[in-house]
């Protein structure tokens, strides 16, 4: 089922007009992870987040937003793929009606239920975010899965939070918060050259996905589901299903931070069994 899924959403996305601003490095994808390269020269990302820089959660009518203050390099990543520093400006989180989809990217045509996305400025290289938006190199986007499974407490505070911002447009003062704790501990990582998933849909990302999903509970997913899409006094829809579909890789490669297994295994297989096991 998972597959149809799959060539469902590719479908969408290649037929339906809205979602296709003619580039070729459009983002999400479907990560194969027999196709993507292991790259020994990928180095190991570092975060480092100052939980004082986080400002507010907003309800912009198509996710909630959590902000920081990026006037500064006080909450940074660098390394990985990344040439440059760059500052954290929000995280946000997509997700589904149900608990079958709800992740932007894929793994092997495997959906997760949601997906967090760290998005990160080049200051280095362009003097505000408005502008790295625009460029190549300029914003630096960690996608992290959510699974479903234990009750994460360190999301808890977050979802504590949600009833607040339930109508679009709603903000709330949220101060004092370290997003590291949503950062899978295991540092594999899946990396491209891709865009936004949200208008101005800009060529500007470097993603780096993380391989290891974190847990969450039904209950902090049903809390990210009693959100609205629409402003108070209008009539209410759930704020769901607010994922882009998946777009074509054209012809770009994900690199991983690590050696697959899937490789492995088939260097040891007979050819004609290795073929059988292609997902």
């Amino acid at each position: 089922a998972t597959g149809m899924y799959c060539y469902y959403f590719f479908y969408f996305s290649v037929h339906h007009p809205l979602t296709i601003p003619g580039g070729t490095r459009q983002s999400p994808i479907n990560i194969q992870w027999r196709d993507s390269v292991y790259d020994p020269f990928l180095k190991p990302l570092k975060i480092s987040y100052d939980p004082t820089t986080c400002l507010h959660i907003w309800n912009n009518g198509y996710s909630f937003l959590v902000e920081f203050d990026d006037s500064t390099d006080r909450s940074i990543i660098d390394g990985g793929p990344l040439e440059n520093q760059y500052r954290l400006k929000q995280f946000h989180f997509h997700w589904g009606a149900m608990n079958d989809w709800g992740s932007e990217h894929t793994v092997d045509c495997k959906f997760y239920p949601a997906e967090l996305h760290l998005v990160h400025w080049n200051a280095v290289l362009y003097p505000t975010f408005e502008e790295a938006v625009m460029e190549g190199n300029g914003l630096a986007v960690i996608g992290v899965f959510l699974k479903l499974g234990a009750c994460h407490e360190g999301l808890q505070t977050l979802v504590d939070a949600l009833p607040a911002v339930k109508h679009k447009d709603t903000v709330i003062e949220f101060d004092v918060f370290d997003p590291s704790c949503l950062i899978p501990s295991c540092p594999d990582y899946w990396t491209y050259a891709g865009s936004l998933t949200t208008p101005p849909l800009t060529e500007s990302v470097t993603w780096i996905i993380k391989k290891q999903p974190i847990e969450v509970d039904e209950n902090q997913l049903e809390a990210f589901r009693m959100l609205l899409f629409t402003s108070d006094g209008e009539e209410e829809k759930r704020m769901v299903d607010n994922f882009r579909p998946l777009q074509p890789l054209m012809n770009r490669t994900v690199r991983s931070s690590f050696q697959s297994r899937h490789l492995l295994n088939a260097e040891v297989q007979p050819k004609d069994h290795a073929e059988q096991m292609r997902p």
